[in-house]
């Protein structure tokens, strides 16, 4: 082999090692692993904890500090998170911190007593149609009760509709898709309006076939600007005005609005699956903390804007991190896919890098001795297992802006350097 054959890739790995070795360098001590808020984004929210007094006992005609209330949430906590979800309050549950209780909640009543009617799924080894890359929280929930997770792909527009139709509609044992429709976890992709009304008024072989949406990011714009935001569908009235009025459950949470430790986490759905879960919600409990649903409507009812205001004051915060994710990767490995590819979103907490070549468990692990900490390779397949070992997913938002085009840059560096790895091979 001739010496100038080798000079192209021999050079491409050297100039790459040596980048590496200044990184290594740096000692750097840097975490883009976890989804969470800046500590400057909870500041926003720091009222919260005076937003109620000493004299603010009552509320709706209850007082706040005693059993009864009901389990569905206080009406003004059910007004206020139904608009957030653009629906009447009559089809609202709010409950206590984090959706994914809720989701739980939704999915083992389902297992032991069915929904609608229908038969209890433990006795079907029902299957859930989830989308990859996706969530890995998702993952761990459903396969931890039992379900056996069939995959789509996750699409510019949403979901593969079409091969969630094919999978439902041969196979009653498929009794539904747990996807987020909004700024999805880790592209940050939006379903599209045609994607939502093909999914509400699909063919499924279960009659029980259930929709349930994850939206945990529905407000999370990454600009105050409509015209620059994707437009949320609102899957339970396109169910309703398919046929299907019982098809979806629709959850979210302020985890990511106010405090992630201390929010709120609601579900909408249609009225008669809305009696049907509090039903068994009020087996469970005397109802949820009304003290703290009536400091969370005090608060985002009071603040300028009220949550529109809110939700600016968190994008102005976060979308220059994720211009530097975007910045800084388009100027390190080029926007011509040699190296990689990643999504841009328009919102969300997350954006999605897929590398060129089979290596991203390569790139996690050379991160991770450069002192970078990523969320693990696989992690948004189930089982932690990427078939095409090329996912990695991006958080940005709770380092410091520097931080994150310091971070970025050693990423960069590691993704050129597993690839040249691997293609000298």
């Amino acid at each position: 082999m001739t010496s100038d054959v080798q000079s192209g890739p021999s050079s491409a790995l050297a100039q790459a090692q040596a980048a590496y070795a200044d990184v290594q360098a740096r000692g750097l001590k840097l975490n883009m692993q976890r989804g969470q808020p800046a500590d400057a984004d909870f500041d926003l929210s720091n009222d919260l904890l005076a937003a109620l007094g000493p004299a603010d006992t009552h509320l709706d005609g209850l007082d706040l500090r005693n059993y009864p209330g009901g389990v569905a949430g206080l009406p003004s906590a059910r007004a206020l998170f139904g608009a957030y979800l653009d629906l009447k309050p009559e089809n609202m549950v709010v409950w206590n911190n984090a959706s994914l209780e809720l989701q739980s909640y939704v999915l083992t009543f389902a297992l032991l007593h069915g929904l609608r009617g229908g038969q209890p799924w433990v006795g079907s080894r029902p299957k859930m149609i989830v989308t990859t890359p996706g969530y890995d929280r998702h993952f761990l929930l459903l396969q931890t009760l039992g379900f056996e997770l069939l995959t789509v792909d996750m699409q510019p527009d949403g979901p593969d509709v079409a091969a969630i139709e094919r999978l439902a509609a041969g196979d009653p044992t498929v009794k539904g898709v747990l996807f987020v429709p909004t700024y999805s976890n880790p592209g940050g992709e939006s379903i599209s309006a045609e994607k939502a009304r093909h999914l509400a008024g699909l063919n499924a072989a279960a009659p029980d076939f259930t929709i349930f949406a994850d939206d945990a990011y529905r407000v999370h714009h990454l600009s105050a600007d409509p015209a620059e935001q994707d437009t949320p569908v609102n899957l339970v009235a396109l169910c309703r005005d398919a046929g299907h009025p019982d098809r979806a459950f629709v959850f979210a949470s302020t985890s990511k609005v106010t405090f992630a430790g201390a929010g709120l986490g609601f579900v909408g759905s249609s009225e008669d699956n809305i009696r049907w879960l509090s039903g068994y919600l009020n087996a469970l409990s005397i109802g949820p903390n009304k003290l703290e649903q009536a400091r969370h409507v005090k608060f985002l009812q009071g603040y300028s804007g009220g949550l529109d205001g809110l939700m600016a004051a968190h994008a102005a915060l976060i979308a220059p991190k994720f211009r530097a994710v975007d910045e800084v990767l388009a100027g390190e490995l080029g926007q011509d896919g040699r190296y990689a590819r990643w999504t841009s979103p328009r919102g969300g907490y997350f954006i999605s890098l897929d590398t060129t070549e089979p290596v991203a468990d390569r790139v996690v692990a050379l991160a991770e001795a450069a002192g970078v900490s990523l969320t693990p390779a696989g992690a948004t397949y189930p089982a932690g297992k990427d078939p095409h070992n090329r996912n990695i997913r991006l958080a940005p938002t709770r380092p410091p802006v520097a931080e994150v085009y310091e971070a970025m840059r050693a990423v960069a560096t590691c993704v050129r350097l597993a690839t040249e790895e691997h293609r000298a091979r």
